[in-house]
């Protein structure tokens, strides 16, 4: 087992976070070969620490002509949104980026670094993205359609997350992927950028997630009870074992 510090958005990750995350697992009885407390061969394990990778990614990405820069702001993204109004089949399962925005093909590939801009990938729109999930079975998102291009570099000079993870994962010869059942969409992402960049993708299970009595996830922006806080009022690791399975309310 990897543990890997995904720590890319610096406003919300601090050390003392950091530190806390790794002792809580530790006390849920998780035991990882390689980390940033223990070391490993694929070192560095601080997400933050693995740029120069992430824009070797970039560089390859954009050299092969999947992705652009977009400068345009949130505000204008939202105004052509807006604007546009088309109707969808359905309702997209994420607000999309206009097509209306995107550049010529080509554009921004004589750049040899990423700059104070954001970067898109462009997706195959109409393409239906299917994959077998351990837990949900086959799934199916439809590109231009339940997702549109997605941020890839983020204009402060990181990784996105599709990016990032889908790098490091490759690096570090991460052949299973366990997560939450809330980043399905994500996984049709990036296996666009698996199949871009020619590698192999890994296997995937996505989890129920952990709710409280109304059907809410559990989220540390709604003051929801932590590990380190049901371990306080004596809950021991075992008792959130037995729930794992299927996920369970604290209700």
């Amino acid at each position: 087992m990897i543990y890997r510090l995904e720590d890319l958005d610096q406003a919300r990750c601090r050390p003392e976070y950091a530190m806390a995350a790794m002792e809580d697992l530790r006390w849920f009885g998780l035991d990882w070969q390689e980390g940033p407390d223990v070391g490993g061969p694929h070192a560095p394990y601080i997400q933050s620490q693995r740029g120069d990778w992430h824009r070797a990614i970039w560089r390859r990405l954009k050299d092969r002509g999947w992705i652009y820069p977009s400068h345009h702001s949130r505000k204008e993204v939202a105004a052509a949104r807006q604007a546009a109004n088309a109707p969808n089949e359905g309702d997209p399962a994420e607000e999309l980026f206009p097509t209306d925005l995107r550049p010529t093909p080509g554009t921004g590939q004589n750049r040899t670094e990423p700059g104070e801009v954001n970067w898109r990938f462009r997706v195959p729109d109409g393409e239906t993205i299917r994959f077998e999930d351990g837990r949900c079975g086959t799934r199916a998102y439809t590109a231009g359609r339940d997702f549109g291009d997605f941020i890839v570099w983020r204009r402060d000079g990181f990784a996105a997350y599709d990016l990032a993870v889908v790098a490091d994962d490759h690096a570090m010869h991460i052949t299973e992927v366990v997560r939450g059942e809330d980043l399905l969409l994500a996984t049709a992402r990036q296996l666009l950028l698996y199949r871009a960049l020619d590698w192999e993708p890994p296997a995937w299970y996505h989890t129920a997630l952990v709710r409280d009595h109304e059907g809410r996830r559990l989220a540390k922006r709604h003051a929801d009870l932590s590990i380190r806080a049901l371990a306080s009022l004596n809950w021991k690791a075992s008792d959130l074992w037995h729930h794992l399975p299927e996920g369970f309310s604290l209700g």
